[in-house]
C-alpha cells in the first residue's frame, strides 16, 4: 500500500426519531468541522425524505454551510437521489457549490434507496435505476459543455446546457453508488467515473467487490476509458476506542436504534443485520465483518481485510456515521481513527518507527558524544576563566 489512501465519512445521516432534530443537524456540521480538523479528505451527505431517522433533505444545503464552517476537507452529495429531480437542476446545484466552494465539491449520485421516499412522488423501485442511468448521461454531457435532449417518463429536456462551466478542471469528482448489483459498476466505468460502494462491508457487498472491478474495467474498455481505483471509495461502519471494553460501553448509547431502524423501517433489504439486544449486535458487527467496534489495530485488519478482497486496491475509505455513540465518544473515535489508522494507509506508520528504531540504536554511542561534547565545553571555560584572572 504505497499510495496515500484517503478517508472520509459516509453520512446519512442516522438518528433516532424524537429527539431534536435542528440540534442533531447542528451537531452533523459540528462533526463535520471536526473531520477537517483531524486531517480528513471527505465528507459525503445523504438525501432522505421519509422513515424519520435519515433527516438531511439536501445535501447540497448541508455541504453549503458546511463549506463555510471548514478549510479543507471535500465535501459530496452522498448520494443525490437523480430519479427524484431534474438532471439539468442537479447539474446547475452542483457546479454552482463548485464555483462558491472553490472547488471542493464531489458529485455522488444514487437511485433512490428509499422506497418510502420514491412513493411519495409516484416512483416505483421498477424505474429508479433506469432513471438514473438517463440522468447521469445527462448530467456528464452538461457537465462537459454539451447540449442535451431528452425525453422519458419523467423529464422533457430541449437543447439544455449549463449557464455556467464548472469551477474545478475539467470538473470535480463524480461517483456513483454501488451495492451488490453490476449496476453502479456499470455506469462507473461507462462514465469514467468513481465507485461509491456503500455496501463494502455487507455480505453480499463484500462477495462483489471484486466483480465490480471487473465489470468498471470491462465497461471502461468498450466506452474509451482507463479505469482508476484512486476513484473507488468502499464505505463500511466503525466505532474505535482505547479498549474494546470502551468501545462495547460507548455504542451501547445508540446501537439497537440503528439495528432496529434496518430491522423494522428501513424497506433496504441489502442491509441485513442480525441480533435481539446490544451485546448481540455488537457481536454481530465484529463478526459478520459487517464494521468493527473496537480499538484501532482492529480497524486497520479490517481496511486491510478490504483491500485484500478488492483484489488490487481502492482510494479512499469511507466511515459510515451511524451514532451508536454519544457525541463526544464518536469525535473521539473519529480521532483515535485519524491518529492510529490513518498512519498505516498513508506512509507515515512505518517511516516515524523507522526513524525512532534508528535513534535508539546510535543512542548509547551519541550520548556518550554528546557528555564528551558538554565536559569539553566545561574544561573550556574553565580554562578562560582561569586566563582572565
Amino acid at each position: 500500500m504505497t499510495n496515500r489512501m484517503r478517508f472520509g465519512m459516509f453520512l446519512a445521516p442516522f438518528h433516532k426519531p424524537g429527539i431534536n432534530p435542528t440540534l442533531a443537524l447542528e451537531q452533523d456540521i459540528e462533526l463535520i468541522q471536526w473531520l477537517d480538523r483531524c486531517g480528513y479528505d471527505e465528507a459525503w451527505l445523504g438525501e432522505h425524505h421519509s422513515a424519520g431517522s435519515e433527516i438531511s433533505a439536501s445535501p447540497e444545503i448541508l455541504m453549503a454551510v458546511a463549506a463555510e464552517r471548514t478549510k479543507h476537507i471535500k465535501l459530496g452529495t452522498g448520494v443525490v437521489s437523480l430519479s427524484y429531480h431534474n438532471p439539468l437542476w442537479v447539474a446547475e446545484r452542483i457546479v454552482m457549490l463548485d464555483h462558491i466552494t472553490r472547488g471542493r465539491v464531489m458529485l455522488g449520485c444514487g437511485p433512490g434507496s428509499l422506497p418510502t421516499d420514491g412513493a411519495m412522488i409516484g416512483i416505483h423501485q421498477s424505474q429508479t435505476r433506469q432513471l438514473m442511468e438517463d440522468s447521469l448521461g445527462a448530467i456528464m454531457k452538461l457537465l462537459r459543455g454539451e447540449s442535451v435532449t431528452l425525453k422519458n417518463e419523467r423529464w422533457d429536456l430541449r437543447d439544455a446546457r449549463l449557464h455556467l462551466l464548472p469551477y474545478s478542471n475539467p470538473v470535480f469528482d463524480v461517483a456513483v453508488a454501488g451495492v451488490a448489483s453490476p449496476t453502479g459498476a456499470k455506469l462507473a466505468g461507462r462514465h469514467g467515473i468513481g465507485l461509491l460502494s456503500v455496501g463494502a462491508t455487507l455480505a453480499a457487498g463484500f462477495d462483489a467487490l471484486g466483480m465490480h472491478w471487473d465489470v468498471i474495467e470491462a465497461e471502461s474498455k468498450v466506452y474509451g476509458h482507463t479505469p482508476d481505483r484512486s476513484k473507488w471509495r468502499l464505505v463500511g461502519p466503525m466505532h474505535i476506542a482505547e479498549t474494546v471494553e470502551q468501545a462495547y460501553k460507548d455504542v451501547e448509547y445508540g446501537i439497537e436504534h440503528w439495528f432496529r431502524y434496518f430491522q423494522s423501517t428501513a424497506a433496504f433489504p441489502q442491509m441485513v443485520v442480525m441480533g435481539g439486544n446490544a451485546r448481540e449486535m455488537i457481536d454481530f458487527i465484529n463478526a459478520s465483518g459487517v464494521g468493527v467496534i473496537g480499538t484501532p489495530d482492529m480497524a486497520v485488519a479490517q481496511i486491510e481485510r478490504l483491500w485484500a478482497q478488492s483484489n488490487g486496491g481502492f482510494g479512499a475509505y469511507l466511515l459510515l456515521a451511524h451514532n451508536w455513540a454519544n457525541f463526544t465518544a464518536t469525535k473521539r473515535s473519529y480521532e483515535l481513527l485519524a491518529n492510529n489508522v490513518f498512519p498505516h494507509f498513508q506512509g507515515h506508520h512505518q517511516q516515524t518507527l523507522d526513524a525512532a528504531t534508528r535513534a535508539q540504536a546510535q543512542r548509547e554511542v551519541l550520548a556518550a558524544d554528546q557528555a564528551a561534547a558538554v565536559e569539553a565545553a566545561r574544561v573550556r571555560y574553565a580554562a578562560e576563566t582561569s586566563a582572565r584572572q
